[in-house]
């Protein structure tokens, strides 16, 4: 993706740039989580943010950030990675004198669907939208089998998470661009699960 066909200023491109390298220090190995998550969130946010007419700066700032203190989470050194990742971002930003660090760190802390605070703000949503997105669909299957094999799950197990969280989620977005996203990835969802259990009973 490239951040020129959203965003033009230069001072803010290379603010981003900054942020993007400093993004990716916190991620030293790949996973249902890693940097690569954070890249295609950052791609959603664009996409739906250009559409929704939000402040792209934000968005992109929001992005990049939001899962910065999921490793720490994964390794039980903080309880909460949404709350930490917004601390870690205010720290960082706030040295560039940006004017907008509480809109962005707002966003970070408001991304989690599951737990408080409500996003607020339309760019908080857009990231949150963005964040569940990327949990639907053909990479959604492809995360929630990467996560099983992190964990030793079976596959039925894994249906039941699909049952359970995934296949709930198109019901909790934000922004009618995310809503008409949702559908189709939500579709492509039901006909795996729907599939997958044939083939498990030796039907096809």
């Amino acid at each position: 993706m490239r951040m020129e066909n959203y965003i033009s200023n230069k001072q803010s491109l290379e603010l981003i740039k900054t942020v993007e390298e400093f993004a990716k220090s916190f991620f030293e190995r790949e996973g249902t989580h890693g940097f690569s998550h954070t890249e295609r969130v950052l791609a959603l946010c664009m996409h739906i943010g250009k559409e929704e007419e939000a402040d792209l700066e934000v968005l992109a700032l929001a992005a990049l950030l939001h899962d910065v203190a999921r490793p720490l989470e994964s390794l039980g050194k903080v309880d909460d990675h949404a709350k930490e990742s917004a601390k870690i971002a205010r720290k960082f930003l706030t040295k560039f004198d940006y004017p907008k660090v509480e809109k962005v760190a707002h966003a970070i802390e408001a991304h989690r669907f599951s737990r408080p605070p409500e996003p607020r703000t339309l760019e908080a949503k857009i990231l949150s939208d963005a964040d569940k997105l990327d949990a639907i669909g053909a990479i959604g299957i492809a995360r929630v089998f990467m996560y099983s094999g992190e964990h030793g799950r079976d596959i039925e197990t894994s249906l039941k998470h699909f049952e359970e969280k995934i296949l709930k989620l198109k019901d909790l977005m934000y922004t009618e661009t995310a809503k008409k996203m949702a559908l189709e990835r939500h579709r492509y969802v039901e006909e795996f699960v729907e599939r997958i259990r044939k083939e498990i009973e030796g039907e096809i």
